[in-house]
């Protein structure tokens, strides 16, 4: 890794801590500051494999925040990152909900997310509002620290992993999560959006309602099968409003 050997030894070297955004036994992670260019960004340490953000390094999206660099050490991962100014959605609804025109321009591109990373094989798995920043009007999906590459092989997956009420019922051991599984959890924020609520508790009204319930679906073969076509289903609503998504 340039003049270093390891990413560490770099960071240690090249940049300085700004504050430290959570930590825990599983690991941490921190907003750093480069000093050559004051530049920000974000440095992740967390207790699993490096897979899918070595293959994100090879992608690019908007609506993905930019991998600067990856190291594995033993069986913990290190990563540096772009650093996306912005509130989480989860700080914006806090007392609040959106619109159906907003809440539409945000799943939008979240399916635009997770179509790239579906299509480098991995699954998130950790899709909740916290993971999900509004920098002006993009949505950027962060935080693919609980993501896995699916394995076809495997009935189910090696740790269990996820958010209570937005993971999907596989991701408790039943059997492997896959793109299905995030499109549980975009199902739930879909609805949290527009109502505050779980679906469970309180299902959104109209379409979109219909678009919560079966992304919610507790068999997954009853579910979309793809974010491109829950995008479809949400471009149908978006005519309404003549938003400049694609």
């Amino acid at each position: 890794m340039d003049k270093y050997n390891n990413i560490i030894e770099k960071i240690n070297k090249e940049f300085d801590t700004v504050s430290v955004i959570k930590k825990s036994e599983k690991g941490s992670v921190s907003i750093v500051r480069e000093k050559k260019t004051g530049k920000r960004f974000v440095f992740r340490k967390f207790s699993g494999k490096s897979d899918v953000y070595k293959e994100m390094m090879s992608v690019s999206c908007k609506n993905l925040p930019k991998i600067k660099a990856v190291q594995e050490f033993s069986s913990s991962t290190f990563v540096l990152e772009e650093y996306i100014y912005g509130d989480t959605l989860f700080e914006l609804l806090k007392g609040d909900v959106l619109s159906e025109k907003e809440t539409v321009a945000v799943a939008v591109q979240i399916c635009d997310a997770l179509e790239v990373i579906h299509g480098i094989g991995a699954v998130h798995r950790d899709i909740k509002p916290e993971n999900i920043i509004l920098h002006g009007s993009e949505a950027v999906l962060i935080d693919f620290d609980a993501s896995r590459i699916v394995d076809p092989d495997k009935s189910t997956d090696t740790r269990i992993l996820g958010t209570m009420g937005y993971a999907a019922p596989e991701q408790y051991g039943l059997s492997q999560t896959d793109a299905r599984s995030d499109i549980y959890s975009l199902g739930v924020v879909l609805n949290v959006m527009l109502t505050g609520e779980h679906p469970s508790t309180k299902l959104a009204e109209g379409k979109i309602g219909d678009i919560v319930q079966k992304c919610t679906m507790i068999n997954p073969e009853m579910r979309y099968q793809t974010a491109r076509e829950v995008k479809d289903e949400l471009l149908e609503i978006k005519e309404k409003y003549n938003l400049r998504i694609t």
